[in-house]
């Protein structure tokens, strides 16, 4: 072992402990409900509504249906092979987003953007989700560079789903590949062949889609150097525009399937590392800029344009080219975020029917955020999408969160030039940890229950 590999060693062993992935802060287990309310929330959804008008408002709409659970997975799903599900939970959706458009008092929102997450979207008949889609755009203006994407597993995206939505504007598509080894998708019960992946490209790139991102995992069942290597050039082969590489995160305390395998199954610490430096190394090989935590995209692209230009945001789906001060989410599970609130839906299919035809916004926890709330808020947002944190001098907890840092320093993971913090290269493997020296509310309310995945 080379005295580089060694000390990697030594890093890993230290810093591979539970740490949030910070598409939030604070993170969704550290939020206050003392400080929420419904009346709270929408006083916020209001302000913020009010007050970014120039910028226009992202929506996500959370579609939690699928046929089958991949065991990896840690969204809020419903399995089903029952499509009568489809029509009674779009109309609840309208109904949730004209509960929203209520609390707007006439003035017509205009959308920056939609994504549809799951679950499954393509789970959804097409004629379907162009019902969707069309009672959504109704009572609304769209921005003239507005951005339209939504999920989908490559062996029921039919070429209608991709003609019906391109059609009512999307141009960008995510598809969730995780792996193409058999025995890992076996292991994970997410089977697609690498041939129906290939056939769905070709169809959304005939029909106009400029923008196509894979979901690509290490860390999973059964993963290998060799298999990862196999999954990052066949990747490569279909040239999408954006690739998210992210480790999985194991919590079979919160997601039973993941029983169907055991710890002995995952590779661990140095080994899943492993596998992430050699997927990155391949990736960027191919000439992929790594523009934040676990994400890559070609240098046309507006994700990586967005990082060149300083505009690249992180929300609950991850990395977005834009920042919108309100982000509305619709359906099961969905977190909205009004910048100084967040508020998260009910999260099975049955409540969520419930409110919506009570008439009441089915909200089940939030958080206001406080002035701290607000500083930290922003120096973990820039440290994910910068690199680098400028203190603020007027803040109070600057000398806490150096002192956080020392170890930090010590291992090389960041430099602090008076106020200017910044991660450095060996730091980006440890992203979330560096975060976590500015996460006040984990720092004061730490606990020796495990709520977040490993950080490597």
């Amino acid at each position: 072992m080379s005295i580089q590999d060694s000390t990697m060693e030594k890093l890993v062993q230290k810093y591979n402990v539970a740490a949030p992935r910070y598409t939030s802060y604070p993170t969704v287990p550290f939020w206050d409900e003392k400080t929420f309310s419904p009346d709270a929330w929408i006083d916020q959804v209001y302000n913020t509504f009010i007050q970014s008008k120039d910028k226009g408002l992202s929506l996500y709409i959370h579609l939690p249906f699928c046929e089958s659970l991949c065991t990896y997975c840690g969204c809020n799903t419903r399995i089903t092979k029952n499509h009568q599900v489809e029509r009674p939970y779009i109309d609840a959706l309208l109904k949730e987003w004209g509960m929203y458009r209520a609390v707007f008092k006439g003035e017509r929102p205009v959308v920056s953007e939609i994504h549809l997450g799951g679950g499954t979207p393509t789970f959804f008949q097409p004629e379907n989700l162009k019902l969707l889609i069309e009672g959504i755009l109704e009572h609304v203006d769209m921005a003239a560079d507005r951005s339209f994407s939504f999920e989908a597993h490559p062996a029921n995206t039919t070429t209608e789903h991709l003609q019906v939505l391109f059609d009512l504007g999307f141009r960008r598509l995510s598809l969730g590949i995780q792996d193409f080894d058999p025995l890992v998708q076996f292991m994970i019960n997410r089977q697609q062949t690498f041939e129906e992946v290939e056939q769905v490209m070709y169809n959304a790139r005939m029909i106009g889609f400029d923008s196509i991102n894979f979901d690509l995992i290490y860390g999973l069942p059964k993963q290998t150097q060799a298999s990862v290597q196999d999954t990052i050039e066949k990747s490569m082969l279909l040239k999408p525009d954006r690739i998210s590489f992210y480790s999985y995160a194991h919590v079979p305390w919160l997601k039973p399937g993941q029983r169907h395998y055991t710890e002995a199954d995952l590779p661990k610490g140095s080994a899943k590392l492993a596998l992430y430096n050699l997927g990155k190394k391949l990736i960027l090989a191919q000439g992929y800029a790594d523009i934040g935590m676990d994400h890559f995209a070609k240098k046309e692209d507006e994700l990586y344009l967005a990082f060149q230009e300083g505009r690249l945001h992180r929300n609950f789906m991850g990395y977005a080219d834009r920042f919108t001060p309100l982000l509305i989410g619709i359906g099961v599970s969905s977190i909205s975020d009004a910048w100084g609130g967040f508020a998260q839906n009910v999260k099975t299919v049955e409540e969520y029917h419930k409110l919506i035809a009570s008439g009441v916004l089915p909200v089940m926890k939030g958080h206001i955020l406080n002035r701290e709330d607000l500083v930290i808020r922003r120096y973990i947002l820039d440290m994910m999408c910068k690199g680098e944190v400028r203190l603020d001098p007027t803040a109070y907890l600057n000398e806490e969160i150096k002192e956080e840092l020392v170890s930090m320093i010590q291992d090389g993971l960041v430099r602090i030039e008076d106020d200017l913090v910044r991660c450095t290269v060996i730091g980006r493997s440890f992203l979330r940890n560096i975060c976590m020296a500015f996460d006040q509310r984990f720092l004061k309310l730490r606990t020796e229950k495990q709520i977040f995945s490993e950080a490597i």
